[in-house]
């Protein structure tokens, strides 16, 4: 019955430092097979006409988190990786819901690679994670148990907001701030019930700002059906000093009413 833990029954609290996630380009034919169902690829039309769906890859330097019935005292510091599907959920009434799908997490503490599998479909691995400040360039450094999920990311946070990326197929910075992640929600299937879970975030002063970024390795591309593909970095955004939250996930029928 283990599922039943992994339904994010604890609302969570932390604060960010630096939340910064980078969103490639893909072809939506490649992604919609990785999307469960009762969620659709959430797309975009570029101006010639082609479509694009959309991964994020975050990285995420977190402080004090914990049960948000617990002090911040009593929270723990984490660092978060994560690969994630922009996604679609659609409800009776007909609301949208725009959300994240995940693919795979890493974190650089035992901790949350157990209590994150307890409580959540998130799938952390334990990594090597490092992260400096040099002037002011964010530098973030992963080095996955299994080689999979290699990321090496310096983020100019100087000359800000900066332009699209060469080859971004948004139209303009308003388009691409809507696939600026992470978003109002995360969706897991539950298998065993066939049915959603929903859970919804809470943020205070929320404002990415795009930013220019160099990336040297990111091996998760490379691998399984991403392999052989060519990812198009369409934006990057920085985010820090923030407040963040989860609620208490919810479960849904696959056709979006509430249970």
């Amino acid at each position: 019955m283990r599922h039943l833990l992994q339904r994010h029954p604890l609302p969570m609290r932390t604060s960010f430092a630096h939340s910064l996630v980078l969103t490639y380009a893909l072809p939506p034919e490649l992604l919609t097979p990785m999307v469960p169902p009762g969620l659709a690829l959430d797309t975009y039309r570029d101006p010639s006409g082609t479509e694009h769906g959309f991964v994020a890859a975050a990285v995420v330097d977190t402080r004090a988190m914990r049960p948000s019935f617990l002090p911040a005292a009593l929270g723990r510091d984490f660092i978060l990786t994560g690969y994630r599907i922009f996604t679609r959920f659609s409800t009776p009434g007909g609301r949208t819901m725009r959300g994240l799908r995940i693919l795979r997490s890493d974190t650089d503490q035992r901790m949350m690679v157990h209590g994150g599998n307890l409580f959540s479909r998130y799938n952390y691995r334990l990594a090597r994670i490092g992260t400096r400040m040099v002037g002011r360039t964010l530098e973030f450094k992963v080095v996955s148990a299994d080689g999979m999920a290699d990321l090496h990311v310096r983020a100019d946070l100087t000359d800000t907001p900066a332009p699209l990326p060469d080859g971004s197929p948004f139209a303009s910075a308003k388009d691409a701030r809507r696939y600026a992640g992470p978003l109002p929600y995360t969706f897991e299937y539950e298998p065993q019930t066939r049915t959603v879970i929903v859970v919804k975030a809470t943020r205070t002063q929320w404002d990415p700002v795009p930013v220019a970024v160099d990336v040297p390795t990111l091996t998760f591309f490379d691998h399984g059906p991403f392999a052989g593909t060519e990812p198009v970095l369409a934006n990057a955004f920085h985010v820090g000093d923030l407040e963040y939250g989860w609620e208490r996930g919810c479960r849904r029928a696959l056709d979006g009413g509430a249970l």
